[in-house]
């Protein structure tokens, strides 16, 4: 079994499971369901109206979109990648506002199984996609609904929370969200799954900007401005070796984020009301202050917001980039100080 097993690259890992898959599901999401939002915002904000039609369309290939970049992770065959489209299509429906988390159970499993059969037969080119297809399917019939009403509560009762407990929650969150920015996971595939938004959004991209502006700023004296636009606008995961190397190098952002997490739910009131994949983003491409502008409009249009105030616009500038950068510095002088943080410590190959 192990055999056949290792000949159909079927590896059973929360390596594979919980890192690649889950990190290409949310490359899936960016392809499709965050780059749709930003095209239809700026064909709404502009008034063009084919970009709205552009982005309308890429939004509704979002559950496809994820399910076959997890495949591509799993390296599944041809036939089965192709297949897992009509896959994460049911998930992500029958999922409703979990449905990113339900995409990414029943695909696996359907991957799985696609692969398990594929090349197995003289017919594969009818075998291998009716398996795939309907495992996937009668996975999503089954399970979807469930994992979607789990998830969708878990994200409901954090971001209840947070309106109760704004300055905790506040600090938990970004806290934590901030960590698994930098962790080779994905921050922004958990938001997603959660449907974290809210002032539990807001926290959340308050923890992601910490980590990134943050060790974007602490690291300009190894990395220079190449350092400081790669993490700046990219990802602090580019410091995951360092942080294997030296884990007090961590704490500065992580500490700026448990500031600057509260600033942001108690003072500002910000809130990500735009895509919640958005929530995990940072600022890394500005995805995660497009995702608050588009909520901005998102609020403006229900008739909850009156208007895009000045104050917004001040709140976003320091939560996501003044505040992070001048609380990490200043935290990472005694760090350097008294050596805990060394010369080259935080030192990127770029």
């Amino acid at each position: 079994m192990k055999e056949f097993l290792k000949r159909k690259n079927i590896i059973f890992s929360a390596k594979r499971y919980g890192i690649d898959a889950l990190s290409a599901m949310a490359q899936g999401l960016f392809a499709s369901l965050l780059i749709g939002t930003i095209i239809s915002t700026l064909g709404e904000q502009f008034g063009i109206d084919i970009l709205v039609t552009v982005g309308t369309y890429a939004k509704e290939a979002t559950g496809a979109a994820m399910a076959i970049s997890i495949g591509y992770a799993l390296q599944c065959p041809p036939l089965v990648l192709f297949s897992l489209a009509a896959v994460g299509m049911a998930a992500n429906e029958l999922g409703g506002a979990g449905g990113p988390l339900a995409v990414l159970v029943v695909t696996i499993f359907a991957a799985e199984f696609g692969k398990l059969v594929s090349k197995e037969t003289k017919i594969d080119i009818i075998v291998t996609p009716f398996t795939t297809i309907a495992v996937g399917v009668l996975l999503s019939l089954w399970w979807a609904p469930a994992i979607g009403y789990a998830a969708s509560s878990v994200g409901n009762a954090i971001m209840w929370a947070t309106e109760l407990q704004p300055f905790f929650m506040g600090i938990v969150v970004s806290v934590i969200v901030g960590i698994a920015l930098t962790l080779p996971i994905s921050s922004a595939a958990i938001c997603a799954a959660l449907s974290l938004t809210g002032l539990a959004g807001g926290a959340a991209v308050a923890g992601c900007c910490a980590q990134m502006m943050g060790f974007a700023v602490m690291s300009f004296r190894e990395n220079k401005w190449g350092g400081l636009f790669a993490q700046g606008i990219g990802t602090s995961m580019l410091q995951m070796g360092n942080i294997v190397r030296n884990p007090k190098i961590w704490l500065p952002p992580t500490l700026a984020s448990a500031i600057t997490g509260p600033l942001a739910t108690c003072l500002f009131h910000m809130e990500m009301n735009g895509a919640a994949v958005a929530s995990g983003m940072g600022t890394c491409g500005f995805v995660g202050q497009i995702g608050v502008y588009t909520g901005w409009v998102n609020d403006i249009a229900s008739g909850v917001k009156a208007a895009i105030t000045p104050i917004d616009w001040i709140g976003m500038a320091l939560i996501c980039f003044i505040l992070p950068a001048v609380f990490t510095w200043l935290i990472a002088i005694p760090f350097r100080k008294y050596g805990w943080i060394k010369e080259n410590d935080l030192k990127l190959d770029l």
